[in-house]
């Protein structure tokens, strides 16, 4: 393979006053360049949501419990979040082109394994592989992004990355409720229908995408990755299990979190000490960054909560379908669409951004205060009010906290700070997954428990409402009066979930407006010598025309 390749530095000759001679990049051909990329985002985003209305059924079959439910999700969350920082630093050494093909071809084979599975615990296996390449594609997404388009016109194409993840949130579910309620096809296809579309995505990647490669002699950060992935992983696990196999309070408690803790100083320690590390911690003396990447930690307790206990809802308190489940979630993902789309076009006009992120705050809190209230018989139109308002929060947050960061950092610095926001924000998300799961299955028990108490001594003897201590119901195979106090348990412990998530959402509220607004640069990222944040590097050329990788 022939590689074509620019200085490692990044240098020119060519004086930052004068005009380059590499014209910069027009729309069109950004959008040719990033169509295989948004493709790929596509593949990823349909990969967590197409599942989210048929878990109940799949769960069901393979016989699971609210503690499987939770962790199929937990552990490609999990996955993601321990791949991210590594994905972002090999982006800094390596071809990113060639990178988001690889981590397409993870998630391909990861979800035609679990097509396939037996049990849950196969299920949640194939789904820490389909992680591991969603981690990818989420953290490259960005990063690619960023070394062809300045900061200043970036608002405009995340606002179409997030239009993108509009409508695969919205689309996945539609899709997997219609392949579950297909006799013919059934949930094993909600799997395999992301492969074609992860095929197409690499030939177009192939074809369009086209960035220089640049090649340094350093060392990849292993050992900080194994830590990092240990102290998440010990936390999480602690945090799925603790109030069902044990105590929240008990030796075991102690060793994991003690165990997750030692992990993650030694990790910092490896870190101040490696030649290059996986997440540079002089990133953190920025103080934008350090404040972003908390905020990001809050909201994905926020993105994911919503897109997970959304078809609980829906089919275990309502006895919707799953197509008709994934309707109903319409009016969060259209306010999710309008408000990353308008906010990017309007932040290209203006450069200015923080409004964006307050208003995105005060809007996530009040939406998921207001779910807060949910009960089985909520009126729908109260719900989709809520759903939306919840939307428009996300949509105005989840980008422009990357592009607050990217504006802050040196070109060499732009995967591993890009990665950094993402791994926090998809942290975030496996631990709000996790703590809110198992929050809510104490919560349903003790709600169906107390239900089928007032419904007298013989109702009293079925537990958990006959569903084997805590798996998912069969709504229709109970008996009227017990089916109506398991709907009213998980329409209560739903709104409990969100509940508890509100003030998570307020926290990034809060760090946002700490934020200190920095106008947008004008000039594309590229490798050059490291400059303050605010100024383009000596002799910047946009990459319109820069040599590429060719296969």
């Amino acid at each position: 393979m022939a590689t074509t390749e620019t200085p490692a530095d990044g240098t020119s000759t060519t004086p930052s006053t004068t005009p380059s001679t590499h014209p910069a990049m027009t729309h069109p051909q950004i959008m040719k360049a990033l169509s295989g990329l948004m493709l790929g985002m596509f593949v990823a985003i349909l990969s967590s949501t197409i599942v989210s209305n048929a878990l109940p059924q799949i769960i069901g079959d393979l016989g699971g419990t609210q503690s499987s439910y939770t962790w199929v999700v937990t552990a490609a969350l999990l996955s993601m979040t321990a791949a991210t920082p590594l994905w972002g630093k090999l982006s800094d050494l390596f071809s990113k082109k060639l990178l988001v093909q690889i981590s397409l071809v993870i998630y391909v084979l990861g979800s035609v394994v679990a097509g396939l599975s037996q049990n849950t615990g196969m299920l949640i296996a194939c789904r820490v592989v389909q992680g591991i390449g969603v981690g990818g594609l989420s953290a490259l997404a960005q990063i690619v992004m960023a070394a062809m388009i300045s900061p200043r016109e970036r608002g405009r194409y995340s606002g179409y990355l997030g239009a993108v993840f509009a409508v695969a949130t919205v689309g996945g579910p539609l899709l997997g409720g219609v392949i579950t309620d297909t006799e013919w096809l059934g949930w094993r296809w909600c799997f395999y229908v992301g492969v074609p579309f992860a095929v197409i995505a690499l030939i177009v990647l192939q074809r369009t995408l086209h960035l220089p490669v640049v090649r340094r002699d350093v060392k990849v950060d292993w050992l900080g990755a194994f830590l990092i992935s240990g102290s998440v992983s010990l936390l999480l696990i602690w945090v799925t299990q603790a109030g069902d196999s044990y105590a929240w309070i008990s030796w075991a408690t102690l060793a994991m979190t003690g165990g997750a803790a030692v992990l993650g100083l030694l990790f910092v320690l490896v870190e101040s000490r490696a030649s290059d590390p996986i997440i540079p911690l002089r990133l953190f003396r920025n103080k934008t960054i350090t404040l972003a990447s908390a905020a990001s930690l809050f909201v994905g307790i926020a993105m994911f909560s919503g897109t997970v206990f959304f078809s609980q809802f829906f089919q275990l308190a309502r006895g919707e379908s799953p197509t008709m489940s994934g309707i109903l979630t319409i009016p969060m993902i259209g306010g999710l669409f309008v408000s990353s789309t308008l906010s990017g076009q309007v932040i290209t006009k203006t450069g200015k951004w923080k409004a964006w992120l307050v208003s995105g705050g005060v809007l996530l809190t009040a939406g998921l205060g207001l779910l807060g209230t949910l009960r089985h018989d909520t009126p729908y139109w109260h719900i989709a009010i809520y759903m939306a308002l919840t939307g428009l929060g996300l949509g105005m947050m989840m980008q422009n906290l990357v592009l607050a960061t990217q504006n802050q950092v040196a070109p060499e610095d732009l995967g591993a700070a890009s990665s950094v926001v993402t791994f926090f924000r998809s942290l975030g998300g496996a631990m709000g997954v996790s703590a809110l799961g198992a929050v809510m299955a104490g919560r349903v028990t003790h709600y169906v428990q107390d239900g089928l108490a007032a419904l007298g001594p013989k109702a009293a003897a079925m537990g958990h409402g006959g569903t084997a201590g805590g798996g998912i119901p069969d709504l229709d195979a109970l008996p009227a009066p017990v089916r109506e106090v398991v709907e009213s348990a998980y329409g209560h412990g739903v709104g409990d979930v969100f509940f508890y998530a509100a003030p998570f959402a307020l926290l990034s509220l809060v760090l946002v407006l700490f934020i200190k607004e920095v106008a947008l640069k004008s000039k594309p990222a590229t490798h050059a010598p490291a400059a303050a944040p605010e100024e383009p590097a000596a002799g910047e050329a946009a990459p319109a025309e820069a040599p590429a990788l060719r296969a």
